[in-house]
This record gives structure tokens, C-alpha cells and sequence, in this order.
């Protein structure tokens, strides 16, 4: 997919102003460096980063890059966040060009062979490509596990936190994430830069993977795909208690 050693960024910044309450109940400072089966979460990605060869560079976006110090066992450069994951991504890419992976510091169970099945998948055919997990797939996988669906007429799915900035013409696909980041708050709004159409069909349960990739590229003027990954576990990340325990749970039967 690829001719040489792709680049990859790890999203591990806080919201400004903002505390996340599982690194709180933890007491620590960053949600990154929270205990996963006594090793912090953001060494777990970077282990799975660092396994797979086709990897380069591994870039964290955090505010304290001091809090890693002694953390990680694989060499990792740092950039400074923007305010909001778009405005850090778009930094990166301006940094560090494309094709670009990126993924999150909470994304624990992480693989090396995720990876590969998705740069595989995405192919040489997309600008900008996102990792999805359908629900069938989720459901067989980790049964125990409450995700975000997003359900649509060919099936209900939830993002891997996983995806390829593979063009330049994928900053286009940034800058539509930010204006719609921008209105988040204002769901009219959001509505309005989506499309009403694309909207009907969504709340008629007539919108398809397909059209939904062809308006977010009409948006950033690029082509979009979305790329079902084949274990259902790599829509799991640890945003609350019951995901930190879940995750617990399976690494530990990993590791039986």
C-alpha cells in the first residue's frame, strides 16, 4: 500500500479545561497512561505499533510529553496538541505529510495484525480510509461490550479509532471533521453541513456505507472508504469502567 515505512500518530492529549474522570479515578494526569493490566495504555499501543514492520515513525500528540518518561520501550517522537483531535490531526499531517496512520493512546488492545488487514483493505483506491468493526462482528467477539452504533441500511457498525491519511487530498476530509467539530454543539448546523438528504435517508434507515462515504468526500472534496475489520474486538477502547475491565479481562485470557 506503501512504498516505505508509514508514519503514524497517536492522539493522547486532554480537552483544555477538561479532566478525564477514569485517569481522575486513577489519579493520574493523562487518561494515556492509565493502568491496563499493570502497564500503562499508551505502551500497549505503542508495543502494537512497533511489532508491525511497515511502521516508521511513531509520533504522540500529548501536552506533557515528560508524563512518558521511562513509560515506553520503543523510540517515539512527540508534537504538541491542537485544541480538539482534528486540529491535532491536520498539525500532523502539515508535519509529517501523508500517507499518515492514526490512532488513540485509550486503543489497548490494539494489534500488529489489525494493522496490516487494514492498510491491506484500504488499498491504493481512497484518500482517506476509517476501520470499523460491524456489529454481528462485535457482537461475536465481545459480547459483553456496549459500543456506539452507527446504524445504517446495509448494516450497524463502530469506529476501531484506526485511519489512513493516505493523499494530500485527505487534508480536504480534515477540514470538513473540523467545521463539523466546530458545530457540534448545534446539531442544525452539523445537519446542515451533512446535508439534509443524507440526513432523511440516515433517519429513514435508508442510508448506505456507500453514500455515506460519498458525502463526507463531497465535504473534503476526496474519496472516503470504510473498512469493516475482521475481529470485532478492534472496536474496543477504554472510555469508561466497564471497557477497562473488559479489556483486563481479555489480555488476561490472552496471556493464559
Amino acid at each position: 500500500m506503501t512504498s516505505g515505512p508509514l508514519n503514524v500518530l497517536v492522539l493522547a492529549g486532554t480537552r483544555a479545561g477538561a479532566s478525564d474522570p477514569m485517569a481522575s479515578a486513577a489519579g493520574v494526569s493523562h487518561k494515556a497512561i492509565l493502568p491496563v493490566a499493570g502497564r500503562p495504555m499508551i505502551a500497549r499501543v505503542v508495543d502494537a505499533l512497533a511489532a508491525n514492520p511497515r511502521i516508521g515513525r511513531i509520533v504522540i500528540s500529548i501536552e506533557t510529553p515528560d508524563i512518558l518518561a521511562g513509560l515506553l520501550d520503543h523510540p517515539v517522537e512527540f508534537l504538541p496538541p491542537a485544541p480538539g483531535p482534528s486540529a491535532s490531526v491536520m498539525a500532523a499531517l502539515h508535519t509529517l505529510g501523508t500517507p499518515l496512520l492514526v490512532t488513540t493512546a485509550d486503543h489497548a488492545l490494539l494489534r500488529p495484525e489489525w494493522i496490516d488487514a487494514f492498510l491491506d483493505s484500504a488499498g491504493g483506491t481512497c484518500d482517506m480510509a476509517a476501520a470499523i468493526a460491524m456489529a454481528a462482528d462485535i457482537t461475536r467477539d465481545v459480547p459483553a461490550t456496549r459500543r456506539t452504533m452507527i446504524r445504517l441500511a446495509d448494516g450497524a457498525f463502530s469506529g476501531c479509532n484506526l485511519f489512513l491519511f493516505r493523499t494530500p487530498a485527505a487534508i480536504g476530509v480534515v477540514r470538513a471533521w473540523q467545521r463539523l467539530e466546530q458545530e457540534r454543539k448545534h446539531p442544525l448546523r452539523m445537519a446542515r453541513l451533512l446535508g439534509i438528504g443524507t440526513l432523511v435517508r440516515y433517519l429513514t434507515g435508508r442510508l448506505t456505507r456507500a453514500a455515506l462515504c460519498a458525502r463526507i468526500g463531497m465535504l473534503g472534496h476526496a474519496s472516503v472508504r470504510l473498512v469493516a475489520l475482521p475481529d470485532g474486538r478492534a472496536a474496543v477502547d477504554v472510555d469508561k469502567p466497564a471497557d477497562l475491565a473488559l479489556v483486563e479481562t481479555i489480555l488476561a485470557r490472552a496471556a493464559a
